[in-house]
């Protein structure tokens, strides 16, 4: 039971630690202390309905409907490409963010409305098919072969996805000291336009 919740853990980590549209994220929204704690737990509860889906073996439905995950890929790419080129606008705009100590509570109270970022945050996550394969897939092809201890590894899995949002949520706001320029927060955003658009053509590129 515990070596089969260890590995669920250990594996879930290794998947999910990888820099990604959800970390940067999750990441930004920490950093800005604007609705960290509820991306986070949005982020780690879609997490645990996938390795659900796929530990009780719903994943081989999915499997066989080929064309669900072309459209998320599509969709995803789009969404993307999207949000890159936002990040851009804002990388390119004079007078970006600045984050002090005085604009991270100002930002607390007059930040974006928490229905939009949560929506933002669903469709990082839900329109990702590498969710689907590293989540569904292959977390819920290692879980079966624990057999009768699938779900301690699942437990575990969905530990690490927990864990992992909580700390990149709350350490966040310690980058804020580098990023107390308007300068520090147009590379950010410049960091995160590049990488969105690369995951973007990445889902679409032939292979």
């Amino acid at each position: 039971m515990l070596a089969s919740t260890a590995s669920g853990l250990a594996l879930g980590l290794s998947l999910i630690v990888a820099i990604g549209a959800q970390n940067l994220f999750v990441l930004r929204q920490g950093i800005r202390r604007e609705h960290a704690l509820a991306v986070a737990l949005v982020c780690a509860a879609s997490d645990a309905i996938l390795i659900a889906v796929g530990v009780s073996g719903l994943g081989a439905v999915l499997h066989a409907v080929p064309w669900l995950i072309d459209a998320a890929r599509w969709a995803g790419a789009v969404f993307l490409a999207v949000y890159a080129v936002l990040a851009a606008r804002r990388s390119l705009r004079p007078g970006a963010e600045v984050l002090d100590a005085g604009a991270a509570r100002a930002a607390g109270r007059r930040g974006a409305p928490l229905l939009p970022v949560l929506l933002t945050c669903l469709a990082l996550t839900w329109l990702n098919p590498h969710v689907y394969l590293d989540t569904v897939f292959l977390l819920g092809s290692v879980a079966n072969t624990h057999g009768a201890h699938r779900w301690w590894f699942a437990a575990g899995a969905m530990a690490a996805s927990l864990l992992w949002f909580s700390a990149l949520a709350l350490g966040a706001r310690y980058l804020a000291r580098w990023l107390a320029t308007p300068r520090a927060w147009r590379v950010l955003d410049g960091v995160i336009a590049v990488v969105m658009m690369a995951l973007a053509v990445s889902l679409v590129w032939p292979r």
